[in-house]
């Protein structure tokens, strides 16, 4: 007896050319901001909306229970929350951001992220040689 296997169907999803070629987002394209990344099950995602010498920018979903460990940049970072809530911890004091809160992250302070449920956050690093 021959049993037939089927095909699994799968999503694919639209990629623009400039993004294959940069890694960034279509330009001169409007975007719904809380929907360019979705959640994934036990995860933080990160997309890359800008890449830069200069700096970049990325946008970050967490999952119920993930964060961020502790880390030191030598750069400036501006952090973002645009869905949910989190504890955005600098030089070990903790910072309640909500949707539509952001904060600036001095370079060279240990800072992490303390999950506090599922939650998307913009991050913008501007780098310099000056710090």
């Amino acid at each position: 007896m021959m049993i037939k296997k089927k095909k699994a169907k799968t999503a694919v999803k639209k990629v623009h050319k400039e993004e294959i070629n940069t890694g960034e987002m279509e330009k001169s394209k409007a975007h719904i901001v809380v929907e360019i990344i979705e959640y994934m099950t036990n995860s933080v995602v990160i997309k890359t909306i800008i890449k830069k010498s200069t700096g970049n920018i990325s946008i970050m979903s967490f999952d119920n229970g993930e964060g961020l460990t502790e880390k030191t940049s030598p750069f400036d970072t501006f952090a973002q929350i645009i869905e949910g809530t989190a504890n955005i911890v600098i030089s070990k004091v903790s910072h309640l951001l909500q949707s539509g809160q952001g904060i600036v992250i001095p370079a060279h302070a240990p800072n992490f992220i303390k999950p506090n449920g599922r939650f998307k956050m913009i991050q913008t690093i501007i780098k310099s040689g000056y710090e």
